[in-house]
């Protein structure tokens, strides 16, 4: 009886054992799965979840700065006047930037660029007496109209100006190589760089005309030389300049609204 009982108690004891194991065993099995692994790789996926929305963000934000950027840009653009101006006069502004003036209008602001055509007819450049009209720089441009405004045709497409085309033009009304043609004696008196006017001894409105590089002045003393010299002597426009905004007595002839010379009286 003793060694059955005996017997009974360790098998018993055995089997709690095996329960007491097992059911340890599951719980750490259970606790490490869902605690360890099931959070670390939780946290991990959320990370990079984090990493990727935050490029996808700054990238968006980027790419719409700048497409806000250009569309603005272009609208501006497109907001430009575009005009032709015919027998306006062109002033300086600003470089790259300059007005046409039109009587009885608003001045007309436009811009230049690399693109931008510009045809001399003597004030910008080439000569004033050929129906040619050269190409000038940009440089020619700014140079003649910061002296004085330029008569010229402007085609203007959105603000910028595609063609400046200087013109003829001068106070008598003469386009296009249709100034005036006549010799006028009397006193000739300075306008603007490059430009004067010659009031007839016998009376009458002043004439106004145009030097270029090639006009002929001869001085007798008023504008250079000497007026104890039998000789007339060959000055320079600059002379002529200063003798005439002081007023100078002299023959000048004029074809096409520019003088072809200037001949101080003796």
């Amino acid at each position: 009886m003793y060694r059955h009982l005996h017997k009974a108690a360790l098998v018993t004891a055995a089997i709690t054992a095996g329960l007491l194991m097992t059911a340890c065993q599951s719980g750490s099995s259970h606790s490490g799965g869902t605690t360890g692994g099931g959070n670390s790789q939780h946290t991990s996926t959320s990370k990079t979840s984090s990493k990727g929305t935050s490029k996808v963000s700054k990238t968006s934000k980027r790419s719409h700065v700048s497409g806000t950027s250009a569309r603005t840009t272009a609208s501006g653009t497109a907001r430009g006047v575009s005009a032709t101006v015919t027998g306006g006069t062109v002033g300086y502004l600003a470089p790259g930037k300059y007005t046409v003036h039109v009587p009885g209008r608003t001045d007309q602001a436009f811009f230049t660029t690399t693109d931008t055509e510009v045809h001399g007819a003597g004030k910008i450049c080439g000569s004033p007496r050929s129906e040619a009209r050269p190409r000038c720089t940009l440089d020619q441009l700014e140079t003649a109209t910061r002296k004085a405004p330029v008569t010229a045709d402007v085609t203007i497409r959105n603000g910028v100006a595609t063609v400046v085309r200087e013109r003829h033009d001068v106070d008598s009304g003469g386009t296009g190589g249709s100034g005036v043609n006549a010799t006028y004696d009397g006193t000739v008196s300075y306008l603007a760089p490059g430009k004067y006017t010659v009031a007839p001894k016998q009376g009458g409105t002043p004439q106004a005309f145009y030097v270029a590089n090639d006009t002929v002045v001869h001085g007798a003393g008023g504008i250079c030389g000497s007026p104890m010299s039998q000789s007339m002597s060959t000055c320079t426009l600059d002379q002529l300049e200063t003798a005439a905004k002081k007023g100078v007595a002299a023959k000048v002839v004029i074809a096409d609204g520019v003088a072809t010379s200037v001949t101080e009286d003796r």
